[in-house]
């Protein structure tokens, strides 16, 4: 196992009827930028129960953060908090929102132009406190530092992390998925899935503890995921979805074993330049990466096979294909498509993706930095 620091300062609250606690957690002479996306907060009842919540506070509501959000987008949202003096965010969505909310609290302490925290990685040293209230198991953003932002008008999606960025706190209450379309919720299972495996099948370095946690969460996916595509209002299918999410990427099962984010990097090259699904770009990279690198994961391909799907018997090469085989069937079966030329993108595009790799610097990925440029050429033809 190597060597790790692990630090989670976010508190969880976790449970049916738990919005109300907001009323504790957000400071009392707080002036309060609710961040949200469309409007299915209103319309569900989250949005009344949150504003109940924070009662005579002084709050204000931010919304239309889209999917994959946006720098122009969220620089508005800075706008609008700057005006109303706001000092406390409440992000109330997905993980878009939550990553959205995270570069608005940056974006209000920096001190020159923002979007150099994503593309110059310039490090962020403070940020305006934040909680959140999810309404979408997917990300884990309610439990981590990180986020992703696109910049519309330059075709780029970059990543930021930062210790000032963590969530105070995060409300999690499963009753409020009960009316997410089936596309989000499938759309969920699948970034959870990728966000486990991404930490996980790698290379062994005898993390016993880290590698047990990942296939127990990846088993629970491949049960509770189906089930929620069929009973949305199954109050224990949506609670173990939801924590299994969060816990897929608050850096626990991350801590002392080698990453790899190749699949996420290559992915978000594909939602910038084709505005897919951000699970959807996942779906159709995961497993043509794992066809193309399968060599340099071999030990943990057959691990992962073995454990998560069962597959014992054959050669070692057919044990490995039976488990990329089963993991594409599985993102299938929570339908989300696994090739581009399901969302008609073609082959033309792959000339556009590796330049934009090599624009970004994207050019030693994986958990060793072998995945180069060819290897991700080869991987986009692959996933074609």
């Amino acid at each position: 196992m190597q060597n790790f620091t692990f630090h989670n300062p976010t508190r969880i609250i976790f449970g049916e009827g738990q919005i109300a606690a907001l009323d504790t957690q957000v400071p009392r002479e707080a002036r309060v930028l609710i961040t949200c996306g469309g409007g299915s907060i209103k319309s569900n009842g989250v949005l009344a129960q949150v504003q109940a919540a924070l009662g005579e506070r002084a709050s204000f509501v931010f919304e239309g953060i889209e999917p994959n959000p946006t720098y122009e987008t969220l620089m508005q949202a800075v706008a609008v908090a700057r005006e109303r003096n706001i000092d406390f965010l409440l992000a109330v969505g997905g993980g878009s929102v939550i990553d959205g909310t995270k570069f608005i609290a940056a974006a209000l302490k920096f001190n020159g132009e923002p979007w150099d925290i994503l593309a110059k990685q310039t490090p962020v040293r403070d940020a305006v406190p934040f909680g959140s209230v999810l309404t979408l198991p997917a990300t884990g953003s309610e439990m981590n530092n990180g986020s992703v932002i696109s910049h519309r008008a330059n075709g780029d999606k970059l990543f930021f992390t930062s210790d000032a960025t963590y969530p105070l706190f995060s409300v999690l209450d499963p009753t409020t998925t009960y009316s997410l379309p089936a596309r989000q919720i499938a759309n969920g299972v699948v970034d959870a899935f990728v966000h486990t495996v991404e930490q996980y099948l790698t290379y062994p370095v005898d993390a016993k503890v880290q590698d047990r946690f990942a296939e127990g969460l990846l088993l629970t996916l491949t049960e509770v995921g189906p089930q929620a595509l069929a009973e949305p209002k199954n109050y224990a299918v949506r609670a173990n979805l939801m924590w299994t999410a969060t816990l897929a990427l608050n850096g626990l099962i991350g801590a002392g074993v080698p990453q790899d984010w190749a699949t996420h990097m290559l992915g978000h090259e594909i939602t910038a330049l084709h505005g897919l699904d951000h699970a959807q770009t996942l779906a159709i990279v995961l497993p043509a990466m794992l066809t193309v690198r399968k060599e340099q994961k071999r030990a943990k391909l057959l691990q992962y096979a073995e454990r998560v799907w069962n597959i014992t018997e054959g050669s070692e090469d057919e044990r490995i294909d039976a488990g990329i085989a089963a993991t594409r069937a599985f993102f299938e079966r929570m339908t989300v498509a696994t090739r581009l030329r399901d969302y008609k993108v073609s082959g033309e595009s792959v000339a556009t993706l590796i330049a934009k790799l090599e624009e970004h610097g994207m050019t030693a990925l994986g958990e060793r930095g072998d995945v180069t440029l060819e290897v991700s050429r080869r991987v986009y033809e692959l996933a074609v």
